[in-house]
């Protein structure tokens, strides 16, 4: 299974064409493979930018923390458009989301998988509660219903991330099963805790889904 880390911070709109080739950049030119990193994803959701990282292992376990060798290059590059999103941002860790919640069926690793990512406002200290409602469905058979492989929930000040792990054709094929009472209990049951980040634009789910706009992947 591989280990997520998500950063999340503050983004110009529309500079998502500045932001990807300085990791493009560097992610060619080094190697973030040789400190445990195996890929990364950039996205964007409103004035939100949303880092990715991918390893193998749990960097507390591997001992591995460390993101690209130029992170401070990149970050310099960057600083006219990223900037710390929490308002108790003292140092760069603070960047880090907090996951509260993580769930996968047991057995194999599946394959044709891709990753959606939810954004949304969270109630502050309702971490526990949310945990509590997805607990509850991914005991039972809508995971399975919906090619649900693994889901981490994450928050940070008040922003809530869900990154979701579905089957290819089950993601294409999402929009039909919102309209299942089990998916609007889930949706009725996190009302009180979760808010769409924008509601004056927001319109359906879609609107809650991150934009991705790079990816790296390890060759080796």
């Amino acid at each position: 299974m591989v280990f997520r880390n998500v950063i999340v911070c503050r983004m110009v709109p529309g500079s998502e064409d500045k932001v990807g080739p300085v990791f493009g950049h560097y992610d060619r030119a080094t190697r973030p493979q040789d400190l445990g990193v195996i890929g990364r994803r950039l996205l964007s959701h409103h004035d939100l930018y949303i880092h990715v990282i991918e390893r193998e292992q749990d960097p507390r376990i591997s001992g591995q923390t460390r993101g690209l060798p130029a992170f401070q290059k990149i970050a310099e590059e960057i600083a006219p458009y990223v900037t710390p999103y929490p308002r108790y941002w003292k140092n760069p860790s603070d960047s880090v989301a907090k996951e509260f919640y993580h769930w996968a069926p047991d057995g194999q690793e599946p394959e044709d998988t891709t990753l959606t990512v939810i954004v949304g406002r969270i109630k502050p200290g309702a971490e526990s509660d949310v945990a509590r409602v997805f607990a509850e469905s991914d005991a039972g058979s809508l995971p399975r219903d919906l090619g649900v492989s693994g889901r981490w929930l994450y928050s940070i000040d008040d922003v809530y991330v869900h990154l979701l792990e579905q089957n290819i054709a089950a993601a294409e094929d999402m929009r039909r099963h919102q309209d299942e009472p089990a998916f609007a209990k889930i949706m009725a049951d996190l009302a009180p805790y979760i808010s769409p980040y924008q509601p004056e634009t927001w319109r359906d789910h879609q609107d809650s889904l991150a934009r991705e706009f790079y990816r790296w992947r390890a060759e080796d």
